[in-house]
């Protein structure tokens, strides 16, 4: 069933079925609130295991998404893309070729991760890491921003942005984050190895604990009082900067 952005499966058993056969395409699983946990504890398990959030939510909301149907308080949320998984994806990637990435942090507007989503595939950027977590899902409204461009990245789902950096550090990515706080621009950024850069929510900005983790910190310079940018124009501003250095090194 489709409403005006996003399919949904529906029913306990097509549910289990599409999780267990193509969770890398499954964006969310809703699961009415009165259901006992121990009821779909292999459901639950694979969900883990594939990174796909389970959220509980009162029967009302279950017919917001399909109606109503004969729905057994089970609806997949079906992604119009393929998420990766890290692992897999990383196992592809050319490291020595320095590539960039973009980790998410709770972009939660579908207009900005679809602009991001373009920007990236413009500058060249290999991936852009996607949390479960507080995150606008790729929708139909995102694909529509992208410009159709979502299916030419890699977008790798992660159980939250800290597990995305920990994953990204352990590969030997440097992490960038994009922060006011910064003391240098992005202008004076090094970008000599495979670089992640940080990209946080349009309010908050990057969670405090990351940033003190964060290799390198940036900052966009600004003038006449401008505090900060939309988060898409940061993403497009510092993939291009990249791109503008790592042609010059070619």
């Amino acid at each position: 069933m489709r409403n005006q952005d996003n399919f949904f499966i529906y029913g306990r058993k097509p549910v289990e079925e599409a999780l267990l056969d193509k969770a890398q395409e499954i964006d969310k699983i809703f699961i009415k609130n009165s259901i006992n946990a121990s009821s779909y504890k292999n459901l639950n398990e694979a969900a883990l295991i594939n990174r796909v959030p389970i959220v509980k939510v009162p029967d009302q909301k279950i017919h917001s998404l399909v109606g109503r149907v004969n729905h057994q308080g089970f609806v997949a949320q079906v992604s119009l893309i393929k998420y990766l998984n890290f692992f897999e994806w990383i196992e592809t990637l050319d490291l020595a070729s320095n590539p960039a990435v973009i980790l998410l942090d709770g972009i939660e507007d579908p207009h900005n991760l679809g602009a991001i989503l373009r920007s990236a595939v413009a500058a060249g950027i290999s991936a852009v890491l996607v949390p479960t977590q507080n995150q606008a899902p790729v929708n139909a409204t995102v694909f529509k921003t992208s410009a159709g461009t979502a299916t030419k990245i890699s977008i790798i789902r992660v159980h939250d942005t800290k597990q995305g950096f920990k994953d990204l550090k352990l590969a030997g990515f440097s992490i960038l984050g994009l922060d006011m706080s910064a003391k240098e621009t992005i202008w004076e950024s090094d970008f000599e190895k495979p670089i992640a850069f940080l990209i946080g929510n349009e309010g908050k900005g990057i969670d405090r604990e990351l940033i003190a983790k964060c290799d390198q910190l940036a900052m966009l310079p600004m003038e006449r009082s401008v505090e900060s940018l939309n988060a898409s124009v940061t993403a497009a501003l510092i993939s291009y900067e990249w791109k503008r250095k790592k042609l010059a090194i070619d």
